[in-house]
This record gives structure tokens, sequence and C-alpha cells, in this order.
């Protein structure tokens, strides 16, 4: 039987095996060279209805990296790697982006988004790719709720959270109270952690209305109509996001009917509507004049420094973000393994201008103070002043844990 010849390769043929040689001597020394790196998404609400949320959020971020890495912007010998994302306030946007985040940018560990309704779409993403979402400042209860799973962080305050500390400052027998929330996910969450917080108070009427609502005449009437005939103190608690004002409610003479208005915290613009209600009450997450420590120190120095303005609600949301993924990577000296980062996380207290968070072991939410506040009017600012009547120890909260976990 003839031998069969070998032919050689032609020389494209031996160019491309050349080629492929090299690309694979070459992948170890791209591993490395990534290896160098920490690479970090934020993925926010840089436009849409959450635009100034967002935007305090990024700024806040990016201070915090500042100032827990003393400047260098590195931990363990990497550099840290921000990759901003704009999430629109859109579901599908963010679902899609996050999984962009992992799969082509790799991203060691994600923060954000600034919607609940993004980050619930979110969250079965972190899970696929089995990494880390820190979520910041999304605030439903369902994200460390029955939505979780065990690659989701949160430093935001949850609704429970607001929900408990806003209840210490109207739940008082023979206090009726109607809720005005939007109809998505942060506030009827809120809501319902707000009906479970009060002990003697009790809600009569629940108003939901539109997250882009404008009139709230037809609304305001319905609680007018739900509150007016009711025995002693009456009170609308608002819990409201974005664009909107639903404190025009206000215009409808409701103290005619002896009816208050209650709500929590905000960002500063938004709280140019607080001055109508000198005395007005509710508990905040952070406003810049009330947390006393180091890091709050840092930060408002520093802010007034670069915007000539005080940090504001969000702001101190994205650096605690900043803080704990800068203290999570200083633990594992860099290493990015997500088991090893989930298992350093959980029980994490880190500071931050709130003063100590720590991430709960049984759904990573993040453990803080909240701030019981009454409304002064200050000639010196343009929006009602929250002077602080107490802090509200996360030791004093008794949050529930809502995870099937």
């Amino acid at each position: 039987m003839p031998r069969r010849s070998v032919s050689q390769p032609s020389t494209s043929r031996r160019r491309v095996l050349a080629t492929a040689a090299l690309a694979t001597v070459s992948l170890p020394l791209a591993a490395l060279a990534q290896s160098k790196e920490i690479r970090i998404a934020l993925i926010y609400g840089k436009t849409g209805p959450l635009e100034a949320y967002g935007k305090q959020t990024a700024v806040g971020f990016h201070m915090g990296l500042d100032y827990a890495t003393g400047g260098t912007m590195m931990v363990a010998g990497k550099k840290l790697v921000v990759i901003e994302k704009d999430a629109q306030g859109k579901p599908d946007v963010g679902k899609n982006l996050l999984a962009q985040a992992y799969g082509d940018d790799k991203a060691d560990i994600a923060v954000g988004p600034t919607s609940s309704g993004v980050a619930l779409a979110m969250l079965p993403v972190a899970e696929e790719y089995k990494k880390i979402l820190l979520v910041e400042p999304a605030v439903a209860d369902s994200i460390t709720g029955d939505k979780w799973n065990k690659y989701i962080f949160r430093t935001g305050r949850n609704s429970s959270q607001d929900a408990i500390s806003n209840a210490v400052a109207l739940d008082k027998p023979g206090v009726s109270i109607a809720t005005l929330a939007q109809d998505y996910a942060f506030g009827r969450d809120g809501v319902k952690a707000f009906k479970e917080a009060l002990k003697t108070a009790k809600v009569v009427h629940e108003e939901y209305l539109p997250t882009n609502t404008t009139d709230f005449t037809a609304g305001a009437q319905r609680l007018i109509d739900a509150l007016k005939d009711k025995p002693g103190r009456k009170v609308i608690w608002i819990i409201w996001a974005g664009a909107g004002n639903p404190f025009k409610i206000a215009d409808l003479d409701l103290k005619r009917y002896g009816i208050e208005i209650a709500t929590g915290g905000n960002i500063l613009p938004a709280m140019v509507a607080y001055k109508q209600f000198p005395g007005m009450e509710g508990a905040t997450y952070y406003y810049f004049a009330i947390p006393k420590n180091p890091v709050n120190d840092w930060l408002v120095a520093n802010h007034y420094k670069q915007f000539k303005t005080p940090p504001d609600f969000f702001t101190a949301g994205g650096m605690s973000a900043a803080i704990a993924v800068v203290e999570a990577f200083k633990k594992t000296h860099g290493d990015t393994n997500t088991n090893k980062l989930i298992s350093t996380m959980e029980g994490m207290s880190f500071e931050t201008p709130k003063g100590k968070m720590t991430f709960r072991k049984e759904d990573h939410q993040a453990m803080q103070s909240m701030y019981h506040f009454r409304i002064k009017v200050d000639p010196a600012f343009a929006w009602g002043v929250p002077e602080l009547v107490s802090e509200i120890k996360p030791e004093q909260m008794n949050v529930p844990i809502r995870n099937k976990r």
C-alpha cells in the first residue's frame, strides 16, 4: 500500500498557527494585567425620573473611594477602576447593563441602582453571574426580602427602616393616618412596612398615585374624605420620590379639617416644601448637620470645598457604599473571589457618614441609625431644617428579616 505523503503547511497557514500560539501565550499576561485591577460597575439613574438622586450617589461614591483609599484609588496594590452606566430608571435597561458589566466589562462587583423597580430587575442577573450587587440607594423591602439572593448586599436603608423610624414620630394613641405614596415597589413596600410598624395609631386610607403625577387634587380629596370626620389627631403621611410635589395637597386647606402632613427625609431641593410646615415631624436617613463623626466631618468639609454646597441625602449613601467596597477588598487583601467577598462582608461593620453600619448576616441589609427630626424654619436656609429630636439606633429598630433563606 503506497505511503500517503504528508504535506507541509502553507506559508499563510504557518502564520495563523504562529499567531494562535502567540495568542495563547498572551492570555496569561492579559489575565495578570487584569488581576492588578479591581473593576467596579456603578449603575445608577444618571438620567430619568430619579436623576437628581443618581447624580448625588455618583458624587458620593467617588468621594467615598477617595476617602477610603486616602486618595490613592488603590487597594492591596490594585487599582480601582469604576465603570459608570446609566440605567435611566428603566428596569430592562438596568438588567442589561448589569449583565454587560459582569460579562463584557469583567466587573468584580457592581453598585446601584437608584430605582427599586430597576433593582428588582437586576437581582437575578447577580445570581446568574455569581457576582455581588451592592444595592445603593434603592429602598424596597423586597430587594433584601422575598426577591433576595445571597449575592445581594445593601448599604441603602430599606422600607422597614424608613417605616419603623417614622412610626416613632407618629405612633401615638388616637392618631388616624392616611398614606400617600407612589404606585410602585418603593411606595407600596414603604406603606406596608409602615403599617406593620404602627402599634397604636391606625391607617384609615392608602392612596397610591402614578409616579409621574403632577395634579394631586383628586387623590388629596380622597385623603381628606377619609380623615376629616375622624376624632383626635389626623395625619397624611407622604412617601414620595422623584418628580412631582405631593405637598401641594396643603393648598386644599387641610388645616380647616385639622389634618397635618408628615413625611420622611429627602434631598434638599425637595425639602424647600418643608418650610411650609414648621414643627412637622418624621424620620430621615441623613441630613448633613445631624451626624457627628469624623467621616461626616470629612464629607461635609470636602463637599463644601468642591461644590460650595453641603452634601445631600444620597451623597452620604454613595459614600457609604464606596467605603463598604473598599473595606471588603482590604479585608480580602484584594482577592476578588465572590465567595470570599460574601463571607467577608457578612457581619462586616464599617464607618460611614452616618456612623457605624453592619451588614446583617441573614439578609445582607446594612443595619444603621435613623434620625427623628422636627422641622425648623431658618432664614439662612432655603429648605425646612430638620432638627434632631433623637437618634434611632439599629438596636432600637426591630427590622424584620423578610427573605426565605
